[in-house]
């Protein structure tokens, strides 16, 4: 019996990637956990094992294929003593068949429903499953075309309506009886209403409308690709969604980068490949992430996460760290960084933004996470505020270290600041925790021993 490799699914959200290299070539015999494929994701370049025995009969997808959808068949195994041709032939036969299926009930044409308009039977209360094309809440309302339309020229709303006929579909006769009572008029007006303010909403100037702004031949377009149409659409989707607010700053690091230094200088050496080098070297981001981290831990009710029913409280600070990478960004993981020594974040984080960079990570090195930490201060921005990157309530981004004068005991003097702005979801974080959070954050990085302890 032929065995079918499809498209897998390598995150929760990925509905389609690109076939970046077969392993494999057609004639070759496959164990399982041999690697067979390298798959791109918006977010990296994953490894695909086999998990069943046989021998590849046919590669159905090339490499280098984009936008292959999740669950497409991309190749044929063909059993121990199965005729390759024949497996090859009973795969695309099964393959064929899935996607000609029977369409459900609900989406019947009209002819296969119209014994049921003759029926004379009167409008009665049905159980909940006689709902059907689509009510306010979005659940599915089933309607022959021609109540639709009835209904429809009439202003009736079909969720308001009981169906009698077959499995609580909505008929001719339904729709007449509805309307002589008028019962099912008062639900129209809040999708209408709906309806309207959609209509009105700021919409987004299409692809020509931009584009005829700019004289023909003065610009080439580059497509974007997976990664960049991701990042676009979770930023619509965060800005939407999530009502942010902003707290900023200003923390002095002399004692940070004293201490940096000393530890720095104090690493012990270990021996490469290339002779030796130090056991760690850490940066100030590393001691960001860290103090982050226990600032989370000092204030355990802002280490939290927003769903409609309930509040996540999380036990751990896992923190994500934005790494740019060439066409967009992405945002590792350091585990439960409150625990883990400075040089475990150092070690962790550079193995981390090496493999993002050449999109070797694993799913869950980016799924998840309680909160995020965007550094721009290696490139001079003084100041600016992060968008928040669902699930997480905050992101804190961080500038430039800068001398700045600063007034102490009533007199002038030069310190190395650095501002911080907190984005929050208000919808989780109030203002006064926000705040709270901010300080103890300050408190650490101002007094940096304590991330030794």
């Amino acid at each position: 019996m032929p065995i079918q490799v499809t498209m897998p699914a390598l995150s929760p959200t990925m509905e389609e990637g690109n076939l970046a290299k077969w392993m494999v070539k057609e004639g070759d015999s496959v164990a399982p956990g041999d690697v067979i494929a390298e798959i791109e994701t918006d977010k990296a370049t994953m490894e695909v094992e086999a998990v069943d025995e046989g021998t590849v009969a046919k590669i159905v997808v090339p490499e280098g294929t984009e936008g292959v959808k999740v669950n497409a068949l991309i190749a044929v195994l063909a059993e121990e003593g199965e005729d390759a041709a024949d497996a090859v032939k009973a795969a695309e036969g099964g393959a064929s068949a899935k996607a000609g299926a029977k369409a459900p009930e609900a989406e019947k044409p009209a002819e296969a429903v119209a014994p049921a308009e003759k029926a004379e039977a009167p409008a009665q209360a049905k159980p909940a499953e006689a709902k059907s094309a689509s009510s306010g809440d979005g659940e599915r309302v089933f309607a022959s075309p021609l109540a639709r339309r009835l209904a429809k020229e009439a202003g009736l709303d079909l969720s308001a309506i009981a169906g009698s006929g077959p499995k609580g579909r909505i008929v001719k006769a339904d729709v007449e009886a509805a309307g002589k009572d008028g019962g099912a008029k008062a639900a129209v007006a809040a999708p209408a209403e709906a309806a309207s303010a959609a209509a009105s909403a700021p919409q987004a100037m299409s692809d020509d409308q931009v584009l005829k702004l700019f004289e023909e031949g003065s610009y080439e377009l580059v497509p974007h690709d997976s990664m960049r149409k991701t990042i676009a659409r979770r930023l619509v989707e965060a800005k939407s969604t999530i009502p942010h607010f902003y707290l900023t700053l200003d923390c002095e690091i002399d004692a940070l980068l004293a201490l940096r230094k000393q530890l720095n200088d104090a690493a012990p050496k270990v021996k490469t490949g290339d002779g030796e080098k130090p056991a760690y070297k850490l940066s100030v981001n590393d001691m960001v992430i860290k103090a982050h981290a226990k600032a989370l831990a000092m204030v355990p009710d802002a280490n939290v996460s927003w769903t409609e029913n309930a509040m996540v409280k999380h036990k751990n600070a896992d923190v994500g760290v934005a790494v740019s990478i060439p066409g967009g960004l992405i945002t590792p993981i350091v585990r439960r960084a409150d625990e883990k020594a400075l040089s475990a974040i150092s070690n962790e984080m550079k193995d981390l933004a090496a493999r993002a960079r050449s999109r070797k990570l694993k799913t869950e090195e980016f799924k998840g996470g309680n909160t995020a930490v965007s550094n721009l201060g290696m490139f001079g921005i003084k100041d600016f505020a992060a968008v928040i990157n669902p699930p997480h309530a905050t992101i804190l981004a961080v500038g430039a270290g800068e001398q700045r004068a600063v007034v102490k005991d009533g007199e002038v003097k030069v310190a190395t600041v650095m501002s911080v702005t907190l984005s929050t979801d208000h919808r989780a974080v109030d203002g006064a925790l926000g705040a709270e959070l901010l300080a103890a954050f300050k408190q650490v990085i101002e007094n940096p021993m304590a991330m030794l302890v």
